[in-house]
């Protein structure tokens, strides 16, 4: 019998949470110690999945599955294809990261705040593994109780109103997505197993209906426009871990439920709605970069920088073709990884100074000249220069839309300028304007932070220069699930390229 692996990596760190319960309050060393041996032991456990995966097929990999309440037909049902891998190591990864920069900026409630940490991680990746949509469900509603309390009790001044606001959005969505979930269970043959219902067939009108019930879930969690107005709050008011988990992983989550649920199970629900989802994606990208422009606190504008990237990253999926399909699941993970980063540095400076407002800041880079460095190659990696990873995921983006929708491509390429214009005149305001005095004797990095920083760094440029490495990870998996979608692997990119309209291709299984 196999090793339950998923399984594992669900509940090692519930299990965490759990001993870390037993610990006594009065010693948060040892908390912050067992914390962060056990995010390691977990990120060790995903090794082996990166290693053992088979990049030649788009079946489901390290598959468990048991019956769990038989009457209903709902099952105990994990497994990884080429997709959701990416994002359990991106997951195990961060929470490491987190972990590390809370251990001097968490002062109270040191227990609990680990707790949530490792809940949070174990909800995470259950999300990722689910193949049963009861199951999926349970996952990803119980992903808001620990990040609730991460904002709610150890945020800042207004982390009630911004955590309360984080909880309404997003559960309202959920309930939708519940709503829709029940209704492909008494459709699709009273199952819900994911891959089963995704062979289905369902009537136009029935799957426009799911598609806006799915998209009430996913399109909060990206957050799209309109209703991406939580996040800021949320990001703002967030501890410096729950500002990252939050850009780094949860926000994904909503594009990957697009991935998983709306496009495999709602074919012709998704070409339908093709143009719609392509304009609202054009919105996010050019209002959230013009109105980082006129931010002056720093969580605020990285917060509404990601409603801009995430804009990219729904265009690349609903321009439905290889390229930019796997440039929007690439972006996912960069931008995972480059805004991660940005919060993470934002957390340490502020750790410092204890201030947000741009305007507080200013000659940074005589003082802090390490950290000046970090914080520039993030910078530059966010306004997606050559040789970094962002740069690999906007030009297969900007590349597939074109292939599709030219006009669409050129009005994403306008929010690449507005994206470097207002990140090199933050990082000016910052670094280089006049210097503070009150800054003048202001602690640079020590070597905890340093190595916080290198892994991020790797990444940026491993992804950057070799991007193959990651994207054959999810060809086979892209092409599978653009041929459910549009009857070809390539999906509708072939069909402009030869003449035809992308609507004449077939939308069938």
């Amino acid at each position: 019998m196999s090793l339950p692996i998923l399984s594992l990596l669900i509940f090692f760190p519930v299990l965490g949470a759990v001993i870390l319960l037993g610990t006594g309050k009065e010693n948060g060393k040892k908390i912050k110690i067992m914390a962060l041996v056990i995010s390691l032991l977990e990120f060790v456990l995903t090794l082996p999945l990166w290693f053992a995966f088979d990049k030649t097929t788009h079946h489901m990999q390290f598959v468990e599955r048991h019956s769990w309440i038989s009457l209903f037909n709902i099952e105990y049902y994990l497994g990884l294809d080429g997709i959701s891998i990416l994002f359990i190591l991106l997951s195990t990864l961060i929470t490491i990261l987190c972990v590390l920069v809370s251990w001097h900026s968490i002062q109270t409630k040191i227990k609990e705040f680990f707790v949530c940490l490792l809940l949070l991680e174990g909800a995470m990746i259950g999300v990722f593994c689910a193949l049963d949509f009861f199951l999926f469900y349970i996952f990803w509603e119980a992903m808001l109780i620990p990040m609730f309390l991460l904002i709610g009790v150890w945020g800042g001044p207004n982390r009630i109103y911004a955590a309360t606001k984080f909880f309404l959005y997003t559960l309202v969505g959920s309930l939708l997505m519940l709503v829709g979930i029940i209704t492909l269970y008494m459709q699709g043959g009273d199952t819900f197993d994911i891959l089963a219902l995704a062979e289905q067939s369902y009537p136009l009108k029935l799957q426009l209906m799911l598609f806006w019930a799915f998209f009430a879930a996913f399109a909060v969690k990206v957050p799209m426009w309109p209703v991406h107005t939580w996040l800021p709050d949320a990001h703002t008011e967030a501890p410096a871990a729950g500002s990252v988990v939050l850009a780094a992983i949860l926000i994904k989550m909503g594009a990957y439920g697009f991935l998983r649920f709306s496009m495999p199970i709602l074919p012709e629900a998704t070409a339908a709605m093709m143009i719609p989802m392509i304009i609202l994606s054009l919105i996010a990208i050019v209002y959230g970069g013009l109105i980082c422009l006129a931010q002056t606190d720093l969580k605020r504008l990285i917060a509404y920088s990601s409603v801009s990237h995430m804009g990219f990253v729904t265009l690349g999926l609903f321009s439905l073709n290889t390229q930019s399909v796997e440039g929007g699941i690439l972006q996912m993970i960069n931008h995972g990884v480059i805004t991660g980063a940005l919060f993470l540095a934002i957390g340490m400076v502020y750790e410092r100074t204890h201030t947000r407002l741009i305007s507080d800041y200013g000659g940074l880079a005589t003082r802090m000249p390490v950290f000046a460095s970090f914080f520039l190659l993030f910078t530059l990696a966010s306004i997606g220069l050559p040789g970094t990873n962002g740069f690999i995921g906007e030009f297969l983006i900007l590349l597939g839309s074109f292939m599709t929708r030219p006009w669409a491509a050129l009005i994403a390429a306008s929010g690449l300028i507005i994206g470097a214009w207002y990140m090199l005149w933050l990082y000016q305001r910052i670094f280089f304007n006049p210097v503070n005095p009150r800054w003048d004797s202001i602690k640079r990095l020590d070597r905890r932070e340093i190595t916080i920083f290198l892994p991020m760094v790797i990444l940026i440029f491993w992804i950057g220069l070799f991007p193959n490495h990651m994207l054959s990870y999810m060809h086979v998996s892209v092409a599978h699930l653009l041929e459910q979608v549009t009857g070809n692997p390539a999906g509708i990119a072939n069909g402009v390229q030869f003449g035809l309209d992308a609507a004449a291709l077939p939308l069938s299984h």
